[in-house]
């Protein structure tokens, strides 16, 4: 696997702002840029098939891209669907010889169309409402009635706060026993550590691309551990309320929540040569410590064949998308 190292393609990468991410999915990377998207999984041929589809224009690169706050909704909106149809995707390509499904060349599946994927994105963000946000403002309320606070309205929010990222933490490491989760993590380590590749101008191959850090500013788990911190922040200035309206208070501040943690995530990162703001992001790279684990080689394989196929079809050099192509395996480095 061979990563992009013409001058011209250096010269743009040197030139575009740092909006490459993604995600990892079974057996495989997704990586995002800011005009199309590619999904890389290993088959259980060993192969890496990879899908490239472009992003929709309105929101990647249309007005409300560049309103703060309102970004961040939309964003993070159809980046948790993507999410979903990745993990859909490589679920058939992982799983496809089980199945008698054959690739050569074909869409495994029909995991980026349907309106079905709306429910399972709604399902699962409501499940995450649920537990780290109606889950930790009930037990807040109950302690309250116990402790008979009353009008202290710190202190319980402070109890509803540890509840929370007591559940979000023990959450993260409890999977992190389940032996496919870990494989998952180290998917997820491929990816940072591609990204910080790419984002300091280095040849994209897997000997250059492991030397970099596990750990990146504009992880998901960074902005979960935002979000907790900015929601105790912000839930301190609401007065006394009962059990039932706080829950509401709750559910319905979430999108402002949401913008505020995301507008922090993109300015932290953009500024990481401030010695201050490195200071401030430490407990966020810190937790990213949870959810990665340093990638083989063949996971690093995977990463940067995601991100390629991002960068050519973005600098014009793939026009097929929405098609399944099968990258050579390198020897050894079958899925186990």
């Amino acid at each position: 696997m061979q990563g992009m190292s013409d001058t011209k393609a250096l010269s743009q990468r040197q030139q575009t702002s740092f909006n490459y991410g993604g995600q990892a999915v079974i057996e495989g990377v997704m990586m995002r840029g800011s005009k199309a998207l590619a999904v890389a999984v290993r088959n259980p041929a060993g192969d890496i098939v990879v899908h490239t589809e472009p992003l929709d224009a309105r929101i990647y690169g249309g007005r409300m891209a560049r309103m703060p706050f309102v970004r961040g909704l939309t964003l993070l909106w159809d980046a948790l669907g993507l999410g979903i149809k990745s993990l859909m995707f490589s679920a058939d390509v992982a799983l496809e010889e089980e199945d008698g499904k054959k690739a050569d060349g074909e869409k495994p599946s029909s995991a980026f169309d349907g309106p079905a994927q709306i429910g399972t994105v709604i399902l699962s963000l409501s499940f995450s409402i649920f537990l780290f946000f109606v889950i930790p403002a009930f037990v807040a309320g109950v302690v309250d009635g116990w402790l008979q606070l009353g009008s202290s309205q710190i202190v319980s929010n402070l109890i509803e706060g540890v509840v929370r990222l007591a559940l979000l933490v023990g959450y993260i490491w409890g999977i992190s026993f389940i032996p496919d989760i870990k494989r998952l993590y180290g998917y997820h380590g491929a990816e940072h550590k591609t990204i910080n590749a790419y984002e300091d101008n280095a040849q994209l191959t897997p000997e250059n691309v492991a030397r970099y850090s596990l750990e990146h500013p504009r992880c998901g788990t960074a902005f979960l551990l935002t979000v907790v911190i900015i929601s105790i922040l912000l839930y301190t200035l609401l007065p006394p309320m009962s059990l039932g309206v706080r829950i509401l208070s709750r559910i319905l501040l979430l999108p402002v929540i949401a913008g505020m943690g995301y507008e922090f995530l993109r300015f932290t990162a953009a500024h990481q040569d401030n010695a201050f703001i490195r200071f401030i992001t430490k407990p966020n790279l810190a937790l990213q410590r949870l959810t990665t684990r340093e990638p083989d080689r063949g996971m690093l394989e995977v990463a940067i064949a995601a991100l390629d196929h991002v960068l050519a079809y973005e600098n014009g050099q793939q026009q097929v998308v929405d098609t399944v192509m099968l990258v050579e395996a390198s020897a050894g480095n079958a899925a186990s």
